[in-house]
């Protein structure tokens, strides 16, 4: 079963937008995604593959349309939804 995050060999998604910026976060708000997901991971509310499936579990609409760290919140979300840490 192929999910919209596995792109690998299909076409017509054009080419890559590489930025040549030197930064590694385009916005604030990026950086702490990053460090948030970094502490979720260090208190061992969630583990890197359980981060990556709620990744992979966003609606086929919203994953292409996302960022990179949108993408990365809208996992982050979900898991803290499951888990039962937010509501």
């Amino acid at each position: 079963m192929t999910r919209v995050h596995d792109v690998g060999g299909m076409h017509g998604f054009g080419p890559i937008d590489r930025d040549e910026v030197d930064e590694p976060f385009h916005h604030e708000w990026e950086a702490r995604v990053f460090a948030l997901n970094r502490l979720l991971l260090r208190a061992k509310v969630y583990n890197l593959d359980e981060f990556r499936h709620a990744i992979e579990r966003m609606d086929p609409v919203a994953y292409l349309s996302a960022s990179y760290y949108e993408k990365w919140f809208a996992g982050i979300e979900r898991l803290l939804a499951e888990k039962g840490v937010t509501s």
